[in-house]
């Protein structure tokens, strides 16, 4: 039961992400991977941490069953997964910013002005992605 309440959520907040934080700060994600698995993959990490149970993993130290999340009494496993999910992010962040480093300094991450203003369908796939003339 927990898990269909984290997927219901989940779904909620991403596309809430997806529909109006995008547009209110207008940035650009095409493919929505920010606020489908960046918020949405967040927001199931934390709630992971309030719904963990020993129903599911029943963890014993010296034989005694410990609580595991927030729903058998331990709050502090939120600020586990929160931890988790900082040191995600910052992987994230290090990771892709050095790939794009190398790559800026192999082949570059920009196309030319003409490129850009002609269509990069065009200008480097060779084809037009809109035709609106029919």
């Amino acid at each position: 039961m927990p898990a269909l309440l984290i997927g219901l959520l989940a779904g909620m907040f991403c596309f809430w992400m997806v529909t109006t934080v995008k547009n209110m700060f207008k940035y650009d994600d095409t493919l929505d991977a920010f606020g489908v698995h960046g918020a949405g993959g967040t927001l199931g990490a934390l709630l992971t941490g309030v719904f963990a149970t020993n129903l599911i993993n029943d963890t014993a130290i010296n034989g005694k069953v410990v609580p595991l999340g927030l729903v058998d009494g331990h709050a502090g496993q939120i600020l586990n997964q929160a931890a988790g999910v900082g040191i995600s992010i910052a992987l994230a962040a290090v990771g892709t910013f050095l790939i794009l480093k190398v790559c800026d300094l192999t082949i570059g991450v920009r196309v030319s002005d003409d490129d850009e203003e002609q269509g990069l369908d065009l200008s480097q796939h060779g084809e037009e992605g809109y035709t609106l003339e029919a």
